[in-house]
């Protein structure tokens, strides 16, 4: 299980190490563009499963640690479908990769306005 530590006061968010090398594919790719963003996803790590984001921003400290040492290799479609949703206005959220195979994932706002 990997983690991402954003911020001067940090949130720590958990994901599975290939989910998380793609997260910091897509989240370096814009940062190195100086392109700032929200990142939204599910937090399950407390007694009931809440939303959280963040806006990023090149000028935050951003720390990515990986429970294994070895790089999974990359799915390019999933890093595609990510690409679109940070650059939506929802921004960057967890999609997963098998809403990348095959059919175009549902990027819309809905109704409510949130995820």
């Amino acid at each position: 299980m990997g983690k991402l530590t954003y911020g001067t006061e940090p949130v720590t968010a958990y994901f599975d190490d290939r989910t998380l090398w793609h997260l910091k594919t897509v989240i370096l790719d814009k940062l190195r563009r100086d392109e700032s963003f929200s990142f939204t996803w599910m937090n399950t790590s407390r007694q009931e499963s809440q939303r959280d984001c963040v806006w990023l921003n090149p000028a935050i400290a951003l720390y990515f640690q990986f429970s294994e040492s070895d790089i999974p290799p990359l799915n390019w479609k999933w890093i595609e479908v990510l690409v679109r949703a940070a650059n939506s206005p929802q921004g960057l959220r967890v999609i997963p990769e098998d809403d990348s195979d095959g059919g175009e994932p549902d990027l819309r706002v809905n109704t409510a306005g949130v995820l």
